[in-house]
């Protein structure tokens, strides 16, 4: 028993940045180790999204997974209820005696579950947001800096998420008590395996997939979740796919600029996940590297030999 209040058995964790083939990597290690897959995903949380977040859900095969499709799209999914969704999921894995194996390439939601971290639920402050309203995001920025250590751009996407952090940051201020899960986590038990790929195999296997996702209606997908009453400004929150393929839908820019500004956005937004891991890293978290283009069979049999080693 853990003293963040359950139990859990050792976690497989496989990390690694978008299109470097860890679904499959992750689902052969599940299938070694009789476990499921618990997704550290942001957007793959949203039914509907399915081309423009890569859910592959063939490539799960018998396997069990959760965290996919357990909010509508249009909804503003967060790290507080990733981490309790993930935790309770986490608990179910392991009561019936099989591995959890958490796989995905937001860096925020693994790191914040693997460190035990717990949240507080943020009410909104509508004092604090009209005292906010009209600030640019640079001046946001400046605000937040002055509340915590920025990891990463996520807070900063936008003026909305930059305002929500500032928010979230002040609540922990004025409940020291409650944000005790925050600032003293317990870590929990976990082997991170990590998919290691060159930059330029990276950048060919995103501009392949991305072509794939072209022909495969991703276009068609976001004028579909916009008919069905999602918001366009709800699809631009999420970013890449869906804010250049909505910009292009909604005529905001060209097929050309969607086209060159997405996959720009998607190699940026890879090399970010990569600047992540290895911040983790640095945050005293052990990472496994394997090739991307490891034998299959010999990527899962490392992968168990790593899960099995730390339990002796």
């Amino acid at each position: 028993m853990l003293g963040n209040g359950f139990s859990c058995r050792k976690i497989l964790a496989i990390v690694g940045p978008t299109a470097s083939g860890k679904t499959r990597r992750a689902v052969d290690a599940a299938v070694a180790l009789n476990g499921e897959i618990v997704s550290a995903d942001s957007r793959q949380v949203y039914r509907g999204m399915d081309l423009g977040t890569g859910k592959d859900l063939e490539d799960y095969g018998n396997v069990s997974y959760h965290l996919i499709d357990v909010a509508d799209a249009g909804d503003k999914y967060n790290l507080y209820q990733y981490l309790r969704d993930a935790t309770c999921a986490l608990a179910d894995i392991s009561a019936r005696g099989k591995v959890p194996v958490v796989c995905g390439g937001t860096g925020l939601y693994v790191e914040s579950l693997l460190k035990g971290m717990r949240l507080p639920e943020v009410p909104e402050n509508s004092e604090l947001r009209s005292s906010l309203s009209g600030k640019s995001l640079d001046e946001l920025k400046a605000i937040l800096e002055q509340m915590k250590t920025l990891h990463n751009d996520t807070d900063l996407d936008t003026v909305k998420r930059a305002v929500r952090a500032i928010e979230i940051q002040t609540y922990y201020r004025d409940h020291p008590d409650e944000a005790v899960g925050v600032n003293s986590p317990e870590p929990l038990p976990a082997v991170i395996v990590g998919v290691d790929i060159d930059r330029d195999s990276r950048r060919a296997l995103i501009s392949r997939r991305l072509k794939k996702r072209f022909e495969a209606g991703m276009t068609s997908e976001v004028e579909r979740l916009i008919s069905e009453g999602v918001a366009a400004e709800d699809l631009i929150y999420y970013g890449l796919e869906y804010k250049y393929v909505t910009l292009f839908v909604t005529g905001a820019i060209s097929r050309e600029e969607m086209e060159r500004g997405l996959e720009t956005a998607i190699h940026q937004f890879a090399k970010r996940q990569m600047t992540w891991f290895r911040g983790m890293e640095r945050r005293g978290f052990s990472i496994s590297w394997l090739p991307y283009d490891l034998d299959a069979d010999e990527f899962t049999a490392r992968c168990v030999e790593l899960y099995n080693g730390s339990l002796r």
